[in-house]
Parts: C-alpha cells; structure tokens; sequence
C-alpha cells in the first residue's frame, strides 16, 4: 500500500462493475453515476472512494486492501480537507499502520427493494410537519439524544410519528437522504423510552420503509453493527446485510 503526493484526478466509479457487487451497497445507492463534475475520487483495482468535500469525508467500497491504499492516498493528497472516512470493514485497521485513525465506529449499511409485511400498527402512523419541530426536537433529544438527523435538516423530506390517546408523541422517524445523490435514507427511529417492546418502532420503521419503496423504489439505512434488537428487527422488514463498514477519524484533523 503506497501513497503518492500527485495532485487528485476524478476517476470514474463505475468502470470495474464494483457497485454490482456484494458488500459495495452503498456505491450502488450513495454515489451518483452521472459524475458530478467537481467530485473528486480515486480508483484502484478492487476498490474506489470519494470526497464529500464540505465534511471532509472520504467514502470508500471494494477490498479493504485495495480500499485502504485509496485512503491512504487520499489522506496525502488532500492533507489540509481529508478528516474523516468510511469504509469496509478491516481497512481501517490496514490504514491504521500508516495514520493514526481513531473514533472507529463499526457501521452496516443496509437496503431494500421490497415493501415489507404490513404491521397491524402502521395505521397509528401519522405525518408530521415543520409545526412540529420542537416536539420532535424535544422527543429526541430525552428518548435518542445521539439522533443523526435534526428536525429542520434540508435532507429530511418527510418526518412520522406515533401517538397515544391524548396525543402525546409515542415514536418518530425520519426519510432523509443520501448527501451525493438524493438516494432515500431512514433516519432519526426514536420510541418513548417506557414505551418499548409494544412494536412500535416496528410499525413506524414499516411505514417508513413501505412509502420509500413506493415512491422511490428501495430504501436505504445506517445500522450500529453491535445493536442487535435492530438488526433483528431490520432483518424482519428484508433489509439486505452484506454491507459491513467501519467510520472513523484521522487523528489530529
């Protein structure tokens, strides 16, 4: 694995067939396959990555040798932007010899083309809108403070929710979206912290999951690879899990 300090070239994504691939997902969903004309990316064999520029964030999916030497390559041509990345699983411990890399957060992204079964509570969901922001925002904030989308994101097209008799909010989530190309993301599944085990969250992430499959035509979502009640329950509703990723810092950026 070697790093070069020529300046960077946007390469093409999509020339190696890697998006068809196992465990390269999120290429497939997360990256625009008319390419945009200021992303830079680099290419390898087995391998490609890309800069999302404003966070300084390198994405990455291929071989997690092939995958590692990109970032590597990255993090030398664009020392002053390239703070932070993700990639498959195991590259990072690869990148690791060479960069110290810290704040390793193990992730699965995870996607489906189908509509699942209904759930009998899906009929208990109801949209929400922007007079609702700081309900949701104060939901949040006491039932999932490490919330990944805000009320107010300009990512968010669509906010849902549950409640009980009196109108109290029950559970929330969010349809967000992938920052390269729009692509539908679920974020922000919150349920009242007395309130679990009931499905609840079950039925919202349903409904969510059955309008982006509608209307989009497959849905996608990030997944903390050690939470299992999620796994089984994303599982349930036919998210693929073949995706295993890993995000981390490069230290001192």
């Amino acid at each position: 694995m070697q790093a070069t300090t020529l300046l960077p070239r946007t390469s093409d994504l999509f020339t190696q067939g890697l998006e068809q691939q196992a465990g390269a997902a999120l290429l497939r969903f997360g990256a625009a396959r008319p390419r945009p004309t200021d992303r830079i990316s680099w290419s390898g064999d087995g391998a490609v990555a890309w800069l999302d520029a404003p966070r300084g964030h390198v994405w990455s999916v291929g071989e997690p040798t092939a995958a590692a030497g990109l970032l590597l390559r990255a993090a030398h041509q664009l020392p002053d932007t390239v703070r932070e990345f993700t990639g498959p699983r195991g590259a990072e411990e690869l990148l690791g010899r060479h960069l110290p890399v810290t704040d390793q957060v193990p992730w699965i992204f995870r996607w489906t083309l189908d509509e699942p079964s209904v759930h009998p509570a899906e009929e208990r969901v109801v949209t929400l809108d922007e007079t609702h922001h700081d309900e949701l925002l104060a939901f949040l904030s006491e039932h999932s403070p490490e919330y990944s989308t805000g009320p107010g994101s300009a990512d968010v097209s669509l906010w849902a929710g549950i409640r009980d008799t009196d109108g109290r909010l029950l559970a929330c989530g969010a349809l967000s979206s992938l920052r390269d190309n729009g692509a539908p993301l679920m974020a922000s599944v919150a349920t009242d912290a007395a309130q679990r085990g009931q499905g609840l969250g079950a039925a919202l992430t349903s409904w969510l999951t059955r309008y982006a499959v509608r209307r989009y035509g497959f849905c996608t979502l990030w997944q903390l690879a050690d939470n299992a009640p999620a796994d089984r329950l994303y599982t349930r509703l036919g998210y693929c899990n073949e995706d295993p990723c890993v995000a981390a810092r490069i230290n001192g950026r």
